[in-house]
């Protein structure tokens, strides 16, 4: 039994990729959608009451600060990937890691331009920063990365968790606060603040991401999700262990969020530090999660596994997608929902966007086309 893909694929794509991985990013696009969608309407508690609380406890115990971490792990993961290629390829170390930067700072210049033409939430550039910063770890050994992920995740979850805090001590909708709704602003204006905001929403995102970086890099020196047979007693053990403990240290939090409990400040404060906490646990879980579904899904190989593993690989594309759909949704120069959409039915749009890039991803497989992101990426750091 094996998880790499051996049918040949068509023309411009990789064959002999691992599926876990893929999977996994494909998977990973679905909780960046319900994570940014709310975001996009003006107020969350728009529609069906009961239908507004449910996603709203589903997202703080599985969306909320899980999206991140899946995301920094298949990074970091992806970067000990690469390395490997290029070393196997005959390049220097030198050589390789110069490229791993380059390619960091090309995503951060795409990270600029998302940020500026599209929308003010932008997760290429603060992963493309955290690629130059951790770089050089990748020559380090596993004590090194482990005390990286143990480091930084105590400021992590600092930043994290006073962003949730606020919200939940005024009583208010952490999604509200955190809204990027379209204003009254000029397209111009917006330029101009988006621009100059941009350095400092970087600067203090990265440390968010670095955590979930490490711990993939130390992941895939082992090939945990490359080999996920060889390691399926683990990925069980850590797929439950760390659900039961995502979803134990978020319930305090989503019974704030929906209003279910009237806690004292010191019991917020608690909450709001635990929910990010636990969530770096629960979004690399689901990486472990998609990792065991691998492991069946190699067998068989149904259309719903080769489409998933094609969004996977054009991942950056359909990311960028789903901010051109949410714009034209909900920005007044759209469709102009932003309000008249809440909570569960913005969590929807983003499941029909996921929906759209799966059978898109899969036409770009049949026709042999990468990704436009991909493309331009590669072009870019390869010179």
């Amino acid at each position: 039994m094996t998880t790499l893909t051996q049918a040949p694929g068509p023309p411009g794509v990789a064959t002999g990729r691992a599926l876990a991985p893929d999977l996994a990013r494909g998977a990973m696009l679905l909780a960046i959608g319900f994570a940014h969608a709310p975001l996009f309407v003006t107020a969350v508690d728009r529609g069906p009451a009961v239908a507004n609380t449910i996603t709203d406890l589903f997202h703080v115990l599985f969306v909320g600060n899980h999206a991140r971490p899946m995301f920094a792990f298949l990074f970091g993961y992806a970067l000990v990937q690469l390395l490997d290629r290029r070393l196997a390829r005959g390049d220097s170390w030198v050589s390789a890691r110069k490229l791993l930067r380059r390619r960091g700072w090309w995503l951060m210049a795409i990270g600029l331009a998302h940020t500026v033409a599209l929308v003010p939430i932008d997760i290429l550039a603060v992963y493309g920063f955290g690629a130059v910063l951790l770089t050089g770890l990748l020559r380090r050994g596993d004590k090194a990365l482990l005390w990286t992920a143990g480091l930084t995740l105590i400021p992590a979850t600092a930043v994290i968790g006073a962003v949730m805090w606020f919200p939940l001590s005024q009583g208010v909708s952490s999604y509200t606060k955190g809204s990027v709704a379209a204003g009254a602003q000029s397209f111009g204006e917006l330029l101009v603040e988006r621009t100059l905001v941009w350095p400092f929403g970087v600067l203090s995102a990265v440390v968010t991401v670095l955590p979930g970086m490490a711990w993939g890099m130390w992941a895939a020196r082992r090939r945990i999700l490359d080999e996920p047979h060889h390691h399926r007693a683990l990925l069980i053990r850590f797929a439950v262990i760390s659900t039961v403990v995502s979803v134990a240290g978020g319930l305090p939090a989503g019974l704030l969020q929906i209003g279910a409990w009237s806690a004292p400040d010191a019991a917020v404060w608690a909450a709001a530090m635990a929910q990010p906490l636990t969530g770096y646990a629960g979004g690399i879980g689901l990486a472990a999660v998609v990792a065991l579904i691998a492991i069946r899904a190699s067998r068989s190989r149904g259309r719903l596994t080769t489409m998933v593993e094609a969004l996977g690989q054009r991942s950056m594309t359909f990311y960028l997608f789903q901010s051109v759909v949410f714009v034209l949704v909900f920005y007044p120069y759209g469709l102009g929902l932003q309000d008249d959409l809440g909570l569960a039915a913005a969590t929807g749009v983003a499941a029909l966007t996921w929906l759209v890039s799966l059978v898109l991803a899969d036409v770009m497989r049949r026709v042999g086309h990468r990704g436009p992101a991909e493309i331009l990426l590669r072009r870019l750091a390869y010179r």
